[in-house]
């Protein structure tokens, strides 16, 4: 009677195998992680239409990549080439080429409305000594 009570030897091993992948779930992926770097981002306008207020938004209706990445994914291939078609873009049969395509038109665009501001910095004065070395090759 005792030895109906112990679990196989091969009981336990899948116990143990069932244990481990369930660990593999709980862990993320690094892919999926985001990197910041804690900067105020102020972006300075570059066209007038962004002084009147233009956000970026009205091309492509967004001006988050993973929302128009989204976007795409959920068009059907017609209506992927038709908005490719709209952009600009020859449109080709192959999904995953009008999607790149697409995607770096779109950073590009979004680009323009992304400048940074920048400060001037103040250049140091430069040494008698530093000058007496550069004014060797006049």
């Amino acid at each position: 009677m005792t030895q109906k009570n112990k679990p196989s030897k091969k009981a336990a091993s899948k116990a143990v195998k069932k244990s481990t992948k369930g660990s593999k779930k709980g862990k993320t992926l690094l892919g999926s992680l985001s990197q910041t770097h804690g900067k105020e981002e102020k972006c300075q306008p570059t066209t007038l239409d962004q002084i009147w207020g233009d956000k970026g938004s009205t091309k492509y209706g967004t001006v988050d990549v993973n929302e128009y990445v989204r976007k795409l994914e959920n068009m059907n291939t017609s209506d992927l080439q038709s908005h490719a078609h709209k952009m600009g873009l020859i449109p080709v049969d192959d999904r995953v080429t009008i999607t790149k395509k697409l995607v770096y038109e779109f950073k590009t665009y979004i680009s323009g409305f992304r400048k940074p501001d920048q400060k001037l910095s103040s250049i140091p004065p430069i040494s008698n000594e530093a000058k007496k070395i550069l004014d060797e090759g006049r």
